[in-house]
């Protein structure tokens, strides 16, 4: 009972989230008592929809990239000739952690020029963190038992990998791309500070000109997003973390 609610409730969320991105108009009445005389009610100098896409865009693809290079190191640090570098690697996935994303965006900005490039970096190097240290987990804390079964049957290192390793960590590797996700769809909103088209933007814009409105209309859409994206990730893990111990028993 409480699980069909759960989901009847989170349906519901995303149908009005929607419905806000595709005819935000219709939300005029409810945006509008936050508003002052002769101000817009809705934010309408860019698409809704298209900065809400964008702005998952860019998220998508700087998480691939976290993700690629997270994992690689991670990869890398547990095989027997790898291990000297996990100081080194575990260094490198600290750098976006060391540096806020606006100190990054300001030092990446001179380089790469304003716009979407310097967001990317910004939250490529701060998501790389949680990744690696989940990955890191992951494959470090597998049943011993299992990984001498796979040398027994004759499994080559990068057969061990592919086929045991990264399928019964991946449930781990999972949550830290999670939490990487969710952290970065709030953070991408400061990428409007140096001209990306995000969410930010309508947030900025409502600052600039004491509009509560759109404050809030960004405000929503992008809390909203981070919780059903983290709801939609952590189903996912549940089920692979499932058919992990499945696979163990």
């Amino acid at each position: 009972m409480k699980l069909a609610l759960s989901i009847a409730v989170r349906v519901i969320v995303l149908a009005l989230l929607v419905a806000l991105l595709v005819s935000p108009q219709s939300f005029a009445g409810a945006f509008g008592a936050l508003t002052k005389p002769g101000q817009e009610a809705i934010y309408t100098q860019n698409d809704l929809l298209s900065l809400t896409l964008n702005h998952l865009l860019i998220v998508a693809i700087a998480t691939v990239g976290s993700t690629i290079v997270a994992v690689g190191l991670a990869i890398l640090v547990t095989r027997p000739a790898g291990a000297e570098f996990l100081p080194l690697s575990r260094s490198i996935a600290n750098i976006g952690q060391t540096f806020p994303p606006v100190a990054v965006l300001a030092i990446a900005v001179p380089p790469l020029g304003f716009g979407t490039a310097p967001t990317l970096v910004a939250l490529f190097l701060y998501g790389l963190l949680p990744i690696f240290e989940n990955a890191l987990t992951g494959l470090t804390t597998l049943p011993p038992d299992v990984i001498e079964a796979s040398r027994g049957v004759g499994m080559t290192g990068t057969q061990r990998l592919l086929q045991v390793e990264l399928p019964l960590a991946l449930p781990v590797i999972l949550a830290g791309i999670r939490l990487s996700v969710v952290v970065s769809v709030a953070t991408a909103t400061i990428g409007s500070t140096v001209a990306a088209h995000t969410l930010g933007e309508v947030i900025i814009a409502g600052l600039l000109n004491d509009n509560t409105a759109w404050v809030l209309q960004g405000g929503l859409v992008v809390a909203v997003l981070a919780v059903l994206i983290y709801d939609a990730l952590s189903a996912v893990e549940r089920l692979l973390t499932a058919r992990t111990v499945g696979r163990r028993g």
